[in-house]
């Protein structure tokens, strides 16, 4: 594990000697040592995680070199040292940024315990800043697994939406990556670095949701044993994504309504009026417009809410994407199994492009990582993918009715004929794969290389 690295800035070499003992020493850090604050800052390409830093030095103060360190590099600490005592000195040095003040003589056990706690949220502030660029790049477009023309318009809109402050609603039927999309528009607009807050309307009971989008006061109801901040005050500045907005009772609607129009709420049982600042992405799977015409979703709720759609397109009209989602999800799943010499036998890659897939993106990762569980070996194979996959009906083969309609005198074609018509036709339509044509015939494939060695028929 790599050491801290502190630079320690002073124009006394006893001093920046006796700092530097305790440092590399006493507290097992490395050190760079530096008798003025130009030098410090010409060496600010190693990115030290500490700096301690003199306030009286020839040339370039203390304070002078604290506000170039700030403006070059506002994320790294400083603790200011001063043999001055001057409170208002201390006061200044705080406010334009540094971490800590001390005075001379220093108190090393002090300092240590100041240093580490520094150390410490260094690093948790740069854990959280790798936490949300790995956000960022899962829901990147180049990290969003599709390569059809259908998911490409997706992301034309998608782009086209990510900065403007106008309601989205993305459309699409369960397992098709309407969050995903949702979190993109997020991550990749202007309000990047603000929050984004998920609610799901259905799950969260009717009678509780208002509480869970607008927060509560304490008493406003029987159990409400102190306030609650909603999901909407939580989005200020940033995205809400309301998922399976169509769930939402019709009373909350209007309610909803309200606040998207005037940007204002109220805290269940409260007076106060609260403001909040906050992009709207809702999703559904149900058709909104029919909805409507049942009466159970608000028309003007609807056109707030879809004032831009995205439709997201099932799996089953994306064929492209499916065998290129599998693999992705294959060495995902491999990986974690320590397994990634792992690759689709040809007929599971074949079953894989003609199942439907009704579970969409969801159930195809689902299915891929059972597989990955059952197999054995390094290759997948039918057996492996899960009891829907492998009961999947494939439409027969049906030969032409030339082959197998009587003659016209009536006399009965022999069975040997049509066998031999079967496996021809077969063989036809199937481009010569022996593997896919005994499958359709449901018949095994020793048997089928048999009778085409009896018929004398060549693949």
């Amino acid at each position: 594990m790599t050491k801290p690295l502190l630079y320690i800035v002073d124009d006394e070499a006893t001093i920046s000697r006796l700092l530097e003992h305790w440092v590399t020493k006493r507290w097992g850090y490395d050190a760079q040592v530096f008798s003025t604050g130009e030098e410090c800052l010409e060496h600010l390409h190693n990115d030290p995680d500490l700096i301690l830093l003199d306030i009286m030095m020839p040339g370039m103060g203390g304070i002078e070199t604290l506000k170039e360190l700030k403006r070059r590099s506002p994320d790294i600490p400083v603790i200011m040292l001063s043999a001055q005592g001057d409170i208002q000195v201390a006061i200044e040095s705080l406010k334009l940024g540094a971490s800590d003040y001390f005075g001379k003589p220093i108190d090393f056990p002090k300092l240590e315990i100041a240093t580490r706690t520094i150390l410490q949220l260094r690093t948790v502030s740069r854990e959280v800043s790798q936490l949300k660029e790995q956000i960022k790049r899962e829901v990147h477009f180049e990290n969003i697994i599709a390569s059809g023309s259908e998911m490409r318009e997706v992301f034309k809109l998608v782009n086209k939406v990510k900065d403007a402050d106008i309601p989205v609603l993305v459309m699409g039927e369960s397992g098709t990556g309407k969050e995903l999309i949702s979190r993109a528009i997020h991550f990749h607009g202007k309000r990047k670095d603000a929050p984004f807050v998920v609610v799901n309307c259905a799950s969260i009971p009717h009678e509780l949701l208002e509480s869970e989008l607008f927060g509560h006061e304490k008493g406003a109801f029987t159990g409400a044993y102190q306030r609650r901040i909603g999901r909407f005050e939580q989005a200020n500045g940033g995205t809400l994504f309301m998922d399976e907005i169509g769930e939402m009772d019709l009373s909350l609607q209007a309610k909803l309504l309200r606040v998207l129009q005037t940007k204002e709420f109220e805290r269940v049982g409260g007076n106060e009026t609260i403001t909040a600042d906050v992009r709207l992405v809702s999703a559904t799977n149900r058709d909104l417009r029919e909805e409507v015409r049942q009466k159970r979703f608000r028309e003007d709720l609807f056109f707030r809410v879809a004032a831009f759609p995205i439709l997201i397109p099932p799996l089953r009209q994306r064929k492209t994407d499916i065998l290129l989602l599998a693999e992705h999800f294959l060495r995902r799943f491999g990986a974690d199994q320590s397994r990634t010499d792992l690759r689709f036998s040809r007929e599971a890659l074949k079953l894989l492009y003609e199942y439907p897939w009704p579970g969409n993106v969801r159930e195809l990762e689902n299915a891929i990582q059972r597989a990955v569980v059952m197999s054995e070996g390094s290759e997948i194979h039918e057996r492996d993918l899960p009891l829907a996959l492998q009961s999947f009906s494939r439409p027969p083969v049906t030969p032409s009715s030339s082959v197998f309609d009587p003659p016209e005198d009536g006399d009965i074609v022999p069975m040997e004929k049509v066998k031999e018509a079967a496996i021809r036709h077969a063989l036809k339509v199937t481009n010569g794969n022996i593997v896919e044509a005994s499958s359709r015939l449901r018949i095994g494939r020793a048997t089928f290389y048999r009778l085409m060695k009896r018929y004398k028929i060549s693949s």
